[in-house]
């Protein structure tokens, strides 16, 4: 996998934290703020650098659906959101999504 796919993970992991800590952002804890911005502002430099090679509508498409997913799996671990079985099915349709958009784009 070249650094190119490397940045778009990190990207779509860093979108994930930053999704999760606005659930907590702008309260009381400047810190959990701070994190949030540092983590919006490294999701989007790393994502800058993954488009400097990958095609612009798999790199975002990838980089939505790892936030996508991990936002809600986030929340059906952490914050004791509903797992239905709708949810968990769309879930694994956007992984599919996700897979396609790699495999066609190596």
């Amino acid at each position: 996998m070249s650094l190119h796919w490397w940045a778009l993970l990190g990207a779509g992991l860093l979108e994930i934290a930053w999704a999760a800590g606005f659930k907590f952002a702008f309260r009381d804890n400047d810190t959990i703020t701070v994190a949030t911005l540092a983590a919006i502002i490294g999701s989007f430099w790393l994502l800058s650098i993954a488009m400097r090679e990958l095609p612009v509508g798999t790199a975002y498409a990838i980089w939505t659906g790892i936030g996508a997913v991990g936002a809600a799996i986030v929340g059906i671990v952490f914050l004791k959101e509903p797992a239905t079985a709708l949810r968990i099915a769309s879930i694994a349709a956007i992984v599919g999504g996700i897979v396609g958009l790699k495999l066609s784009s190596s």
